[in-house]
């Protein structure tokens, strides 16, 4: 994964050395569903109040023409936060929680026209660790470093310059966070998180 993120960046960072790569920033909003807790045991219940929230997203892209083809790796800042309601036998609190994550996808597409359409694998990797809902420094050992995922969408270019995208982001397989143990109640996450990524960007 380190090798993967580094290499990314250098790609990223590199300047287009030829007129077939063009160079861009993007950033849009992503609406996500709510990573749902499971408590076995007696004591807590989190609950959330949404099956699904608003973040942001901001990152660079290059697309590089191969053919009939392209292949466009990005590197993307991400971050949604999510409200529950965590509740005890003696009280019930409101709490937010913020993941930030940087999102690597590389997609292969083509072109019909203006129109785009593109798929390909994403890795997403977590900066920091969300804060814990429960008082407790265990919580924060559940949540996975880093996740692989997929994108798939479709976008426009216009005047050569602006892009417009939506796409559809999922999991393959992996939950976001493994089971921990705290004073004889399991905490679980159910299962990885799904986003629908609206996003402008700028080539030059």
């Amino acid at each position: 994964m380190k090798k993967l993120f580094a290499i990314g960046l250098i790609i990223l960072l590199s300047v287009p050395a030829f007129s077939q790569i063009k160079f861009g920033i993007k950033a849009g909003a992503e609406t996500t569903s709510v990573p749902t807790y499971q408590v076995v045991g007696s004591g807590t219940t989190i609950e959330a109040l949404e099956d699904a929230q608003w973040g942001y997203h901001a990152g660079l892209f290059l697309r590089i023409k191969l053919g009939p083809v392209y292949l466009q790796p990005e590197a993307v800042f991400a971050s949604t936060s999510f409200d529950y309601n965590v509740k005890t036998s003696t009280v019930t609190d409101l709490k937010t929680q913020t993941f930030n994550r940087l999102s690597v996808p590389v997609l292969v597409g083509f072109k019909l026209g203006p129109v785009r359409l593109n798929l390909g694998p994403a890795a997403s990797i977590m900066i920091g660790t969300p804060s814990a809902l429960i008082n407790d420094p265990n919580f924060e050992d559940m949540y996975k470093g880093a996740l692989w995922g997929y994108q798939a969408g479709v976008g426009i270019d216009l005047l050569q310059k602006l892009t417009l995208d939506v796409r559809y982001a999922g999991g393959l397989g992996e939950a976001l966070g493994d089971a921990v143990t705290i004073g004889g109640q399991t905490f679980n996450l159910e299962y990885g998180q799904s986003s629908l990524l609206l996003s402008v960007g700028w080539m030059f």
